[in-house]
């Protein structure tokens, strides 16, 4: 079989990489770079594509860097800089893989083989309806949440080759096969941005705002803030007040006030109701009537565990269930906490093996 294989400079890639040519297909390796604004960006590059060359030097197989910078920046960071200047949580590693890897690249390179191939823990199973985009191996590794926005067309054309491996495993093959980058560190951080300061990214590019921090419960200013874009609803870190521990549990955005609450137990943090919007089905709606409530595991961040919950229409006068604005209701068994706007709930069938699909948390 002909392949595309993304390729990063990490050690899933290369292990991807291996196993294919290891099973006898005719691969192509691609590095998409996506130039950085941030200041030491271009080392982590050097770095990444280095090590790319060395991969395919060690297969003898063609390697080609493609460049999406101006495809990055207008449809990935434009969206999460509109989105956290708004007072709402962006979530770019979601839109980058729907629209970059998987969008753009396979509109121009990928659609040229028979399948593109990359790194992510997760696994593609064919069934009578379709493609179905199923859970990995290792759950505290597992990126579907990262992928809950692709479509049936987009899954067709996929390979995830680690979905069944434990990261564990994955290195063990590295070092087992001599590949150069066995022992590299993963990689953190905003999509193609790598670990960079988040702050300082927001304020190089929205700027500071001052604004009052104020406890919810009495209203007492307790402090200052240099704009409610650079927090999160249930961040907890970095608020620099004493005391605590902090949640922030509201934003005023027209009055630049971040509200918050103190310690772990403080029930303002926690929610059983999530308005959303738009959902995005993978393989088929399992929500084809309006009056149907569907029972669910959920996420609503990364993380290795999952909520239990009921899925249902919230109609509104006049709307069709079929119109993308279409809102739903997501009632949790459990308190979650820490809704935040702008992230995505995630859907997967109660046995938590088979990711259903996607919507946008709302207010």
């Amino acid at each position: 079989m002909k392949i595309a294989v993304l390729v990063s400079g990490g050690v899933d890639s290369a292990v991807v990489v291996h196993k294919l040519y290891q099973e006898g297909h005719d691969l192509h390796l691609f590095y998409i770079r996506i130039s950085n604004d941030t200041e030491g960006g271009e080392c982590s590059y050097e770095e990444d594509i280095e090590m790319c060359r060395l991969i395919a030097a060690k297969y003898n197989l063609p390697l080609t860097e493609v460049s999406l910078h101006e495809e990055y920046w207008q449809y990935v960071m434009d969206y999460a800089l509109k989105t956290v200047k708004s007072g709402l949580t962006p979530h770019p590693d979601m839109m980058c893989n729907k629209i970059i890897k998987f969008g753009f690249f396979e509109d121009r390179w990928g659609k040229e083989f028979d399948k593109t191939a990359t790194g992510h823990y997760a696994a593609i199973r064919k069934g009578e309806e379709g493609y179905f985009l199923t859970t990995a191996n290792d759950p505290v590794k597992d990126q579907t949440d990262f992928l809950a926005q692709l479509t049936q067309e987009q899954l067709s054309h996929l390979l995830f080759p680690l979905g069944d491996l434990p990261k564990s495993e994955v290195r063990k093959i590295a070092e087992e096969a001599g590949l150069p980058n066995a022992r590299r560190k993963d990689s953190q951080g905003i999509c193609f941005l790598g670990k960079i300061n988040y702050k300082d990214f927001i304020q190089r590019h929205l700027g500071v705002i001052p604004g009052d921090v104020v406890e919810i419960e009495t209203g007492k200013k307790i402090g200052q803030h240099n704009g409610y874009w650079f927090y999160t609803i249930g961040q907890r870190k970095g608020l620099g007040l004493g005391g605590g521990p902090w949640f922030v549990i509201k934003k005023d955005i027209p009055k630049n006030i971040i509200y918050v609450s103190k310690g772990y137990d403080t029930p303002l943090q926690y929610g059983k109701k999530i308005h959303l919007l738009s959902p995005n089905w993978i393989t088929y709606n399992p929500l084809q009537d309006k009056n149907k409530k569907l029972k669910i595991a959920f996420k609503i961040r990364h993380v290795p565990d999952f909520n239990i919950g009921t899925l249902s229409y919230e109609m509104n006068e006049g709307e069709n269930k079929n119109d993308d604005s279409i809102s739903l209701v997501l009632e949790s068994e459990q308190d979650v906490q820490g809704i935040a706007p702008g992230q995505f709930a995630v859907f997967y069938t109660l046995d938590k093996k088979t990711c259903l699909g996607s919507a946008l948390i709302t207010l």
